[in-house]
């Protein structure tokens, strides 16, 4: 299993959630700051099979794509060691 970390503009959240959902990915969104003058962000949290990464990077691959040379968003995939609901 891995969890996949998105860090994305406030204005791109919902574009990104909806296309996450219409997919059947479960994301969890947090807001957070960051960044040149501290603007607006958030991180989106999705725990995903290990053969779902690839899916779910091109979700965000194909609902931002770059605007020039500017990205649009930052990725971390990392592994979980443990994962269990309560």
């Amino acid at each position: 299993m891995k969890m996949i970390i998105v860090i994305i503009k406030d204005n791109d959240a919902d574009t990104l959630t909806q296309a996450f959902t219409a997919s059947n990915f479960r994301v969890t969104r947090v807001a957070s700051t960051g960044g040149f003058l501290r603007s607006g962000n958030v991180t989106m949290l999705l725990g995903v099979d290990d053969n779902q990464v690839d899916s779910a990077i091109q979700v965000v691959r194909d609902s931002l794509p770059p605007k020039g040379d500017a990205k649009r968003a930052t990725l971390f995939v990392v592994p979980v060691n443990h994962f269990e609901q309560v």
